[in-house]
């Protein structure tokens, strides 16, 4: 486990865990969708190996957060994950959770050689973190097509500077997560 700021505690989420996840994931977002897709995409096969992160605060689960992995037009293609969703119980929002979050999962994707993270998310927030919006007009379209006044809010982080100039692509994720309901912005 990772000690970080305020007594917020970051570890890999174990299958024990389950019903942490499916807490947080619930109050976070006031309904059940993103539960359920967290719920799908951990027990989906072509997700695998999936980055799945706990906070703590002292023995709560008050964060989560999933980067499931993807390809690039289907076929071989560089080492890239999706981040969808990020979630953090009400009461603990606005304290620097989710970027803490967001920012360990980066580093260990980096240390075991991914090359890009995609997000669909607001386009406020995760810039803030390093994600660059736009990535259909680098070149990565996503699963399904973006409205244009959305485009900003499909996104990259390029975790490996030479890799994203070298390759492009519609970005293929985990079944569970290719229908259109979860490509709305």
């Amino acid at each position: 486990m990772i000690k970080m700021k305020d007594d917020i505690h970051i570890r890999e989420a174990k299958e024990s865990d389950f019903d942490d996840v499916m807490r947080v994931e619930k109050e976070a977002f006031g309904y059940e969708k993103e539960a359920i897709l967290v719920s799908e995409l951990l027990e989906d096969k072509s997700a695998a190996p999936v980055l799945s992160l706990l906070a703590f605060k002292n023995d709560e689960a008050v964060g989560h957060i999933l980067f499931t992995k993807a390809t690039l037009n289907g076929k071989t293609s560089p080492l890239i994950y999706l981040l969808a969703p990020l979630a953090v119980k009400p009461q603990h929002q606005k304290k620097g959770i989710g970027g803490m979050l967001i920012n360990e999962g980066l580093e260990k994707l980096r240390k075991i050689g991914a090359e890009m993270v995609f997000v669909l998310g607001h386009e406020s927030y995760y810039p803030k973190y390093g994600f660059k919006q736009n990535a259909g007009c680098m070149g990565f379209d996503a699963p399904y097509p973006i409205p244009e006044e959305h485009a900003g809010a499909w996104m990259v982080y390029p975790l490996n500077s030479e890799s994203s100039g070298k390759v492009k692509g519609q970005v293929i994720c985990a079944d569970a997560l290719n229908k259109p309901e979860h490509w709305r912005e």
